[in-house]
């Protein structure tokens, strides 16, 4: 009688939790935090478990995820002209970024461009099939140096560039900001902004996580989080948006994601 006078503001909404309520919680987790794989599960498993001990769900909501070391995370997925055999070089034709809270890990921001190509300016049937992307999408569009102006305007809009300010890009893979952007600045003649020389390879990160290398990329890592893949495979924005989920996942599995790139 005395536990169910104590539980009994669960019925009157969460602000009027106890103590108590707040320990047992913590008791009631305890050790089944972990996954098989080591991973600290906060997702469904622990809302079970709260809700078969009589705290329901307003009390699972209460369960945070560990701190992230950086304010905002910018998911970033080039895609660029290719054929087979590959063309070289190759040229940005799209250029997305996801501004991610670290608190939330909710999308708070985006910029999306395509980019005019101006060494092979007709795109290849092969990068149309495997992109989506048209000709039409990219004729008349900025070229890369008007683009990454543009990039620097929104990084200053959404106060990104303010040194009290953590940030860092988040790609599937070392390709975009190892090889392709250098690689593309280089033969232009354009500087590399510095925000760009540091950045978190998802894949690393989600192998640091589950204890194994996603060899698909984000095909097998949606499916070693059971989740459903966002929109078409290649396409920059899309592939974006299933980067910012499976990080929202590992996220609330309690993982800390750490730049995973040497220092330029």
């Amino acid at each position: 009688p005395r536990v169910r006078s104590m539980l009994a503001p669960l019925q009157t909404g969460a602000a009027r939790f106890s103590s108590y309520l707040l320990s047992r919680a913590r008791k009631v987790l305890g050790s089944h935090l972990l996954s098989p794989c080591g991973v600290p599960e906060l997702c469904s498993i622990s809302t079970r478990k709260l809700a078969a001990h009589g705290f329901g769900a307003a009390m699972a909501a209460m369960v945070p995820f560990p701190p992230q070391r950086y304010h905002y995370f910018l998911v970033l997925d080039f895609e660029a002209t290719c054929d087979k055999p590959q063309i070289h070089p190759q040229e940005i034709i799209e250029f997305p970024i996801l501004k991610l809270n670290g608190r939330t890990m909710e999308i708070e921001s985006t910029f999306h461009m395509y980019v005019q190509p101006v060494v092979h300016p007709q795109l290849t049937p092969f990068c149309t099939e495997l992109t989506g992307i048209i000709q039409a999408m990219v004729d008349g569009q900025p070229s890369l140096q008007q683009v990454l102006e543009r990039v620097d305007e929104w990084m200053a809009k959404e106060g990104l560039l303010d040194p009290n300010v953590k940030s860092i890009f988040v790609t599937c893979g070392d390709w975009d900001l190892k090889v392709m952007l250098p690689g593309q600045c280089h033969y232009l003649g354009l500087p590399v902004a510095d925000y760009f020389k540091q950045w978190i390879n998802l894949k690393k990160a989600y192998s640091f996580a589950m204890g194994c290398w996603p060899k698909n990329g984000l095909l097998d890592m949606n499916k070693g989080l059971s989740l459903q893949h966002i929109g078409r495979p290649h396409s920059g924005i899309d592939d974006c948006k299933n980067i910012a989920n499976i990080m929202k996942t590992l996220a609330y599995r309690g993982f800390i994601f750490k730049q995973t790139s040497k220092p330029f």
